[in-house]
């Protein structure tokens, strides 16, 4: 799998939420290769702003070479992506970083998503062939993508504020449903105290957990060490227990690293 770097078009955008943008753009080299849990760099057209700006796929059109990216507004490099529109370019670079496993038809997925960690889910939810219940985790009655879910999945809804579905976060929503079993499988992506509890969660259980980890990425490809994360092995590249988020993960098998 090659990393390609391309100026890409516009498709769409629209706000979905609060600060929250759903983007289409026209990428065909890229969207041939991608995996779910990949990610791409997004690159501003201030010259001051010299780093991308990583963004996790949303979703995936091969055969028309699109992509779906599904971002929240945290600076002023997601504010300036939040003003284009059709026609408008793009520069990306991409795929970056692993994707989730597969899963065996047989088992069950949960797919967790916490925040501006579901969007990622969604892609995954679309490419397995297994059940799948998707666990979401929102701030309040604002539930973007949940329909979209629910065309791939079961879902269940947690909410900070209590407006809609448990009222908590995405382990409360597990619990009160008692979802789960030892055969199931986890894969989540979210803020870290979310993938910390459901690492706990998964180890008491002895469930199968894979976490994708959000951190704030500079190169993107493994160069800098910006974005390391402590694990029980030594990593190659930096000789320390370590591993860089951007080019050995994003995703994880939970056990391999420490949150």
């Amino acid at each position: 799998m090659s990393k390609i770097k391309m100026t890409a078009k516009v498709v769409s955008q629209e706000m979905i939420g609060t600060d929250i943008y759903s983007m289409w753009i026209q990428a065909e080299g890229i969207a041939a290769q991608t995996r779910a849990g990949q990610f791409v760099s997004v690159y501003t057209k201030d010259a001051s702003k010299l780093l991308p700006r990583p963004i996790s796929i949303c979703e995936i059109d091969r055969e028309a070479g699109t992509l779906r990216l599904v971002y929240r507004i945290a600076g002023g490099g997601t504010k300036e992506f939040s003003g284009y529109r059709a026609g408008d370019t793009v520069t990306v670079l991409g795929p970056l970083g692993n994707g989730f496993p597969e899963i065996a038809a047989d088992r069950h997925a949960f797919l967790i998503g916490g925040g501006i960690g579901i969007p990622p889910m969604l892609e995954l939810a679309k490419e397995l062939h297994c059940e799948k219940t998707a666990v979401l985790g929102y701030r309040d009655a604002q539930l973007f993508l949940k329909e979209e879910f629910e065309s791939y999945a079961k879902v269940v809804v947690a909410t900070e504020d209590g407006s809609v579905g448990t009222k908590g976060n995405v382990l409360d929503a597990i619990r009160e449903q008692g979802l789960t079993d030892s055969d199931s499988v986890i894969l989540a992506c979210g803020p870290t105290p979310m993938l910390r509890a459901l690492k706990a969660f998964a180890a008491e259980h002895r469930i199968e957990c894979w976490l994708s980890l959000e951190e704030r990425m500079a190169c993107g490809v493994g160069a800098c060490l910006a974005c390391v994360c402590q694990t029980g092995e030594v990593d190659a590249h930096s000789n320390v227990h370590n591993k860089r988020i951007c080019k050995d993960g994003p995703v994880f098998e939970a056990g391999e690293v420490e949150l």
